[in-house]
């Protein structure tokens, strides 16, 4: 009797009628027995891929998953729909793996669920090779590569399955994969000549939009009155904003529930069931929840806090509308936010995860600080172009942005980027425009190149928007991690021969290029301390169950975060405070200023001896 056509696996078990785009090729691919790197956006059915083949090869597909809860939900999914599939993990006693490893023994199973960690160990390595292992699927694949946002150091040992298994074809599948991360995960799991599978990340029916984080718990009640009955998810940064939040929105009348790591685990399951089955409508969470979901009907997602890098952010938004409807997505941004996350990244240690942590935050920011069009930057983001002048479907384009033909532009930054060899960032570019001659410019003689000056019409920070937004929208390339220089790139080319159209968004300076945006290389040192008091005072004030203005105003918090100061004596010079609060409140102000203000001074050293070691290289 010959094997079933991937056609007939889906109608049959899966009862969709057709292939989604490049499911069917993808499918045949592997079921040839060829490697293959899949990138399907969230909600594009990346699980099918493997496992209609697992369902017509001969044997096990093995099935490389980074967390536990979401190997069960794939399992009790299959098994809902009658394919013989299990999991293998820390969950279960020596008695439930063996009953496992029996049913694969005996041909029952045809998909089995494990961690990296778990497919790595010698004994698991032996006992696949006593059984008919067809295929290796390999979920969540970005982890792989430190250039991603969620490296995960186990994942990096996964090329021994092409060392034991030479014969057997692997698949990797990620809905978030820039270039650079494509070609990791193809190196790092030594792939054999892979056919290689990169659909749209365009999501069609998703809105995106960012206001200004004025009175947020305001607008997320009026946001979710128009929603009413709908179902979504609000994510938060901390655990302590998901509780507040949430209790709020009960308040308020709305079918709210919590969902974060301190959660006893049946607790947090229970809360995932309640959504799935519509008795909650909202879900209140951190990044720990999402992945795996696959509730068709999410209508909404809004971001309380600032992401820490885009891939999480695309992965957030595209839980909503994954069923084809019109779904809206809201950020809201504040520079409070970014300095939170900003601060805890400069407590990583130096290396390239922190240098990638840095560089991917600056993007988020770039992201909510353009003009540009959203859908463009994100699609730019992961290597796909978007030449459509207004989306429809996004709040700078829905606002009549106003847009100009920013060929001249390019050409301009294009010269000088050129004369400098393509070997300086953003700031850098904006002073040889404008002809601001620093010591640094003089030292490497770059006043007396040709491009210098040549855009002193405009002064320097309209030339840094308008870096900004060519390299947004991919008429130029930001390169490298610690200190990104700015490149050309193939659409430079065909923009500047008039192949494509070059608009960009006229430059907004009241909304744009205020005092807070960002500053290469320019850490807010005393605006990050800002936020740590503030933080400290929350505390207190929950434990006095008082407004926090009553601990410390803001001012006052402001005055400590610019002064510094270090003793009970200097505390009492600040603006608000008296010797009863200086006695009552003053010890853990005193203690988080003075911690602060020794790690700014160890970063200060180092700067100084970074710039003097690139003094003594020139």
């Amino acid at each position: 009797m010959s094997a079933p056509t991937p056609e007939m696996v889906l109608k049959r078990w899966f009862g969709y009628p057709a292939f989604r785009p490049q499911q069917g090729e993808i499918i045949r691919e592997v079921i040839s027995g060829r490697d293959v790197l899949a990138v399907i956006a969230t909600g594009g059915g990346k699980s099918v891929c493997y496992q209609i083949p697992a369902m017509i090869r001969e044997g096990l597909c093995v099935v490389v998953s980074p967390l536990i809860a979401l190997m069960k939900d794939q399992v009790d999914g299959l098994r809902e729909i009658g394919i013989p599939a299990a999991f293998m993990n820390s969950t279960q006693d020596v008695r439930q793996k063996r009953e496992v490893e029996q049913a694969i023994r005996s041909g029952i199973l045809r998909i089995l669920y494990v961690s990296p960690e778990r497919l790595v160990m010698p004994s698991f390595i032996t006992f696949m090779k006593e059984v008919n292992l067809n295929l290796v699927a390999v979920d969540e694949a970005h982890c792989i590569s430190q250039w991603g946002h969620e490296f995960r150091p186990e994942y990096r040992r996964l090329a021994i399955i092409k060392d034991e298994f030479p014969n057997v074809p692997v698949i990797a599948l990620t809905a978030t994969a820039t270039p650079s991360v494509r070609s990791d995960i193809i190196a790092e799991l030594n792939l054999s000549d892979p056919a290689i599978f990169v659909g749209s990340f365009n999501r069609h029916n998703i809105s995106y939009f960012i206001e200004k984080k004025e009175s947020p718990e305001v607008r997320v009640v009026s946001f979710l009155s128009r929603h009413k009955g709908e179902s979504g998810i609000i994510y938060c940064f901390s655990k302590r904003q998901v509780e507040d939040l949430t209790a709020t929105l009960r308040k308020n009348g709305f079918s709210a529930s919590a969902y974060h790591a301190d959660i006893p685990p049946a607790e947090r399951h229970a809360v995932q069931d309640r959504f799935l089955r519509d008795e909650t409508r909202i879900i209140v969470a951190t990044v720990a929840f999402g992945m795996g979901i696959n509730k068709p009907d999410v209508r909404f997602v809004i971001h309380f806090d600032l992401p820490k890098n885009l891939e999480h952010y695309y992965q957030e938004t595209g839980r909503a509308g994954r069923d084809g409807d019109p779904a809206e997505c809201l950020l809201l941004y504040s520079r409070g936010d970014y300095r939170k996350i900003s601060y805890l990244v400069d407590q990583m240690a130096d290396g390239v995860e922190k240098q990638v942590a840095i560089r991917k935050l600056h993007d988020m920011i770039g992201y909510c600080e353009t003009r540009a069009c959203r859908r463009a930057v994100i699609l730019n983001y992961f290597g796909e172009g978007y030449h459509e002048p207004n989306c429809g479907g996004c709040d700078n384009c829905a606002s009549g942005r106003k847009t100009m033909d920013g060929q001249d532009v390019l050409r301009t930054i294009f010269t000088c980027v050129e004369q400098l060899s393509e070997n300086f960032g953003v700031s850098y570019l904006a002073d040889i425009l404008a002809g601001s001659a620093d010591e640094k410019i003089k030292g490497n003689g770059h006043d007396n190149l040709p491009c210098f000056g040549i855009g002193k019409a405009h002064r320097r920070g309209q030339w840094l928007f308008w870096i900004r937004e060519l390299i947004y929208c991919g008429y130029l390339t930001s390169f490298g991690m610690k200190y990104p220089v700015v490149r050309s790139n193939a659409r430079t080319r065909d923009a500047l021969d008039g192949r494509i159209p070059v608009m960009i968004g006229e430059p907004d300076f009241q909304a744009v290029l205020s005092a807070g945006t960002v500053q290469e290389e320019e850490p807010v040192y005393c605006a990050n301390l800002y936020e740590i008091l503030r933080d400290i005072r929350k505390v207190i004030a929950d434990d006095e169950d008082v407004p926090p203005f009553q601990i410390f105003p803001n001012r006052t918090l402001k005055e400590m975060a610019t002064r510094l100061p270090r003793t009970r004596g200097e505390l009492l010079t600040i603006y608000g405070v008296g010797e009863f609060k200086v006695s009552r409140y003053g010890a853990p102000f005193i203690e988080a200023i003075s911690a602060y203000a020794e790690h700014r001074q160890t970063i200060v050293k180092k700067a100084q001896k970074v710039q003097k070691l690139q003094k003594a290289s020139l």
